[in-house]
């Protein structure tokens, strides 16, 4: 890999970090050694990328800085426009549009050379052809959760049991032949998933709820990840 390449992806694996990560695990996804790591990352430093750290801890990359936003190497472009296929296969029909036009922009301001990964692309994401419809307007769910609005819900579950909830949205989940909006449940005082062709009727209300959309994401990770650890252990001791 040539030492410019180096750099930059040194930079990509900052950049899509969360917390500090080491010199070794940058050499080890670099395929080099952690001396290199070190002086790569001092010459960086030295043209005034913001990357905080030391040898030992770990490195993260500040807030404020990045690179030219379409400097993509021909996997990142296969890799965005094969998610953007199977977004278009499988998300409702604004998402379905948002997808086809981010295909087109990706296709219009790459490399010519890039160009064909985009125009005939090799990866080809499967049609949905069990998909059942959505209930609900999911345009109307996601602007719910970015704006960290209160949804009514008239829910039918499994056994055909009607319920009122007001849930406090903060994710929806795509699978392959259904959608999940996963929420904060009033009526349970807790998390709950509601399948989107079981929502009989939704209100969206304009009240905000106590809490922000990621603070609640990263609690249900946490209780997702304590349940499955739970399972794990019942199935070793059985």
């Amino acid at each position: 890999m040539r030492r410019a390449d180096r750099l930059f992806q040194i930079i990509q694996i900052l950049r899509r970090g969360t917390r500090p990560i080491t010199a070794d695990a940058i050499a080890e996804e670099l395929e080099t050694s952690k001396r290199t790591v070190y002086r790569d990352i001092a010459d960086l430093i030295g043209q005034r990328a913001p990357i905080r750290g030391e040898a030992g801890v770990g490195y993260i990359l500040e807030d404020g800085f990045d690179l030219p936003p379409l400097m993509l190497t021909p996997d990142e472009v296969e890799a965005a426009v094969l998610g953007a296929q199977m977004v278009a296969a499988r998300g409702d029909p604004a998402l379905r549009r948002a997808a086809e036009d981010l295909i087109a922009k990706i296709g219009a301001v790459i490399p010519e050379n890039l160009r064909p990964l985009v125009v005939e692309p090799a990866t080809r994401a499967a049609p949905s052809w069990k998909a059942v419809p959505d209930n609900i307007d999911m345009a109307g769910v996601r602007q719910a959760i970015r704006a960290g609005r209160k949804v009514t819900l008239v829910y039918r579950d499994e056994q055909e049991r009607e319920t009122q909830r007001t849930v406090w949205p903060f994710a929806v989940g795509y699978y392959e032949t259904s959608r999940l909006i996963v929420a904060w449940c009033e009526v349970r005082e807790d998390f709950r998933s509601f399948r989107t062709d079981r929502v009989v009727h939704a209100v969206f209300m304009d009240e905000r709820y106590p809490d922000r959309a990621a603070s609640l994401r990263a609690r249900w990770r946490r209780r997702q990840q304590e349940q499955w650890a739970a399972m794990k252990a019942q199935e070793a001791a059985e």
